[in-house]
């Protein structure tokens, strides 16, 4: 059975779709830009900045799901531009101090709203 999850301490979704999904003790986290939460707008901050963004929000879905980031096992980062790499995998790692998640992370051509950073997250308890 499928649970759908949504926070308003997180972006609403932008398109036909749930903030997250929970089924069968897995939780399913769409793709998350640096969307500020209370305004709907994307951050236009540094690299950095942008990550933190995209990461408290991930923590708050987990939040409202009742997980936290050491239940995430598999992130999907991706970037419109691979030399932001570095600075996002700096802020990332503040998240994931010990038993870090799988992951993935790619260059993309473009993302919704023009952002340069989307992570997608699952988490299992």
């Amino acid at each position: 059975m499928k649970k759908v999850i949504s926070t308003p301490d997180a972006p609403q979704a932008i398109g036909p779709y749930s903030q997250a999904i929970e089924a069968n003790g897995t939780l399913y986290i769409s793709g998350q830009i640096p969307l500020d939460p209370k305004t709907g707008e994307l951050s236009t901050a540094d690299i950095k900045s942008q990550t933190r963004l995209v990461m408290n929000n991930i923590g708050a879905i987990l939040k409202a799901a009742g997980y936290d980031y050491c239940d995430v096992v598999k992130t999907t980062c991706l970037l419109a531009d691979i030399s932001d790499f570095a600075a996002m995998n700096e802020v990332y790692g503040e998240y994931y101090k010990t038993n870090s998640p799988a992951r993935s992370a790619f260059a993309v051509k473009d993302l919704p709203k023009g952002a340069r950073l989307e992570i997608e997250t699952i988490a299992v308890k």
